[in-house]
């Protein structure tokens, strides 16, 4: 007994460690979700992208900006060149150079007055200046983002310092260069020469790029936490309304393999009308026919002690008195008890092995295609061929052209329907007759076995189905019968999703009707 109990304490708490382990559901759901909001987070790269389209943009308007400068510049009288060089300087937001032909800075629009120019964003306090710098470096290194040069201002400004400048002249057309700020924000060079070798320069600090991109991303930030928060919520949630259930069903389950079923109540869940509803229901049901097999089990096993145990006291009784009776007509009588006793307990044993075995039998049974009335008819011929006692007449009448094809095991079907002719005989009176009628009513097969017995009572109709049921007519020896041939009979039926019953006759005379039940088989 502590053995027992040591063990199903051991396989409760095994059930809960794994319910509270690796094979739970609830990081699962949570894993599936986390993973779509991963595919949203792709939208990191796109900010990348779009950044990188604006940069493109904006070097292209540099660049064109560049050119458009050097030609106003090449255009003007050189006494005029300072205040234009002022004024394009303001209308372009860039802070502009001119280099002469030795690479020498002839014009600044910083040294001239002009402070359009900026590498950090004066607006923002140094700590949101830090955070952004840092939230920038991190999402770069994440999305693998090429860093531009640092953009430094040179000691001795020359031309040949910047490569845009020595490139526009080596090449004589406009060149442009991204940079990064220290603040990580996008400055955009762009140099273009001028007819008489020198070389017009801007420097722009592009503010509204970086700002647009982090405004972006924040938005998607906060869109991607809110989307996480109520993500994880709903995850929750699910899994609250999946994994409690079943833990409970699982819980009950176990609690059955145990040995517990008359003890656990599994849960119904009726107000649940999903599939884990479906489930409940459906292994309360089992657990319920479970119980169910099990009282009947029991009740068969006591069925089958009180059965077995009158022949054995009368054997006992028949082998002590034998052995003191000195009588040889006396000890014949014993003997031919004991021979009686031992052919009941014979019968008794091979009827009751039978039913123990039909319903797992039945269960593995490959059912085909049988015909009733071709199996009614050769039992019927073999019957009247054997010859059949006390001039009872035996006849079977089928009331329908085609055949009745049900789906089934024959054998099995055909021992209904011999018990159910050995039981006519036996309550037949001597010279009635016994009628076994085929029909079928609507897509259902019915037979019915007619005698002119006594017939059976209203309030007896269903105990004659029990098992060791048995009350045999007058005369009859006793013990030549185990009471399980309509039980038998029933188990068979009820396997082939059938039903058996007694009914009134339809001529009301006196005797008994038996009437079975089966589906017909679908036709192809």
């Amino acid at each position: 007994m502590a053995r027992a109990i040591a063990s199903s304490t051991s396989d409760e708490r095994e059930l809960s460690l794994r319910w509270s382990g690796r094979v739970s559901l609830t990081p699962r759901i949570l894993f599936v979700n986390i993973f779509a909001l991963a595919l949203l987070a792709g939208g990191f790269f796109y900010l990348d992208t779009y950044r990188a389209r604006i940069i493109d943009s904006r070097v292209a308007r540099a660049t064109l900006e560049a050119r458009l400068i050097a030609a106003a510049m090449a255009a003007a009288p050189r006494p005029e060149r300072r205040a234009l060089f002022l004024s394009l300087a303001e209308s372009t937001g860039s802070r502009l150079r001119l280099y002469d032909t030795d690479g020498r800075l002839e014009l600044d629009t910083r040294a001239l007055g002009l402070r359009n120019f900026r590498l950090r964003d004066p607006d923002r306090d140094p700590w949101q200046q830090d955070a952004a710098r840092f939230l920038d470096a991190v999402i770069d290194t994440v999305v693998r983002t090429a860093r531009a040069p640092l953009y430094r201002e040179p000691a001795d400004d020359r031309g040949d310092v910047w490569p845009d400048v020595q490139a526009a002249r080596t090449t004589g057309s406009a060149a442009a260069s991204v940079w990064r700020a220290p603040d990580r924000t996008t400055v955009i060079t762009a140099a273009s020469p001028l007819p008489s070798g020198e070389v017009a320069m801007s420097v722009v600090n592009a503010l509204d790029i970086t700002q647009t991109v982090r405004l972006e991303r924040y938005r998607l930030s906060v869109v991607m936490g809110i989307v996480t928060l109520v993500s994880v919520l709903l995850s929750l949630f699910l899994a609250r309304t999946i994994v409690r259930p079943l833990r409970r069903l699982a819980r009950a389950a176990v609690r059955v393999r145990l040995g517990r079923a008359r003890e656990v109540v599994v849960p119904r869940l009726p107000s649940r009308r999903d599939e884990i509803g479906m489930l409940a229901r459906a292994l309360f049901d089992m657990s319920q026919a479970l119980t169910a097999r099990i009282d009947a089990t029991e009740a068969f096993a006591a069925d089958v002690t009180h059965e077995l145990k009158n022949p054995l006291a009368s054997l006992r009784s028949a082998v002590e008195s034998l052995g003191n009776v000195r009588d040889p007509e006396l000890q014949a009588r014993l003997l031919a008890i004991v021979r009686d006793d031992v052919l009941r307990l014979d019968r008794l044993i091979t009827d009751i092995s039978d039913a123990s075995r039909l319903d797992a039998q039945l269960s593995r049974a490959q059912f085909e295609p049988v015909s009733l009335t071709a199996m009614l008819d050769a039992l019927v011929r073999a019957r009247i061929d054997r010859g059949i006692s006390r001039d009872i007449a035996l006849a079977f009448d089928a009331r329908i052209d085609d055949p009745l094809i049900v789906m089934g095991e024959g054998s099995r079907l055909e021992r209904v329907f011999a018990n159910l002719l050995d039981n006519a005989l036996s309550f037949s009176p001597d010279r009635g007759s016994i009628r076994v009628i085929a029909t079928h009513v609507g897509d259902i097969a019915q037979v019915a076995v007619e005698d002119e017995g006594p017939g059976v009572p209203e309030d007896a109709r269903e105990a004659v189905f029990h098992r060791f049921h048995s009350v045999r007519p007058q005369g009859e020896a006793f013990g030549q019968h185990s009471g399980l041939g309509l039980a038998i009979a029933r188990t068979i039926v009820e396997g082939h999703q059938g039903m058996i019953a007694v009914e009134s006759r339809a001529d009301r005379t006196t005797g008994a009707r038996f009437v079975v039940r089966l589906p017909l088989a679908a036709r192809p």
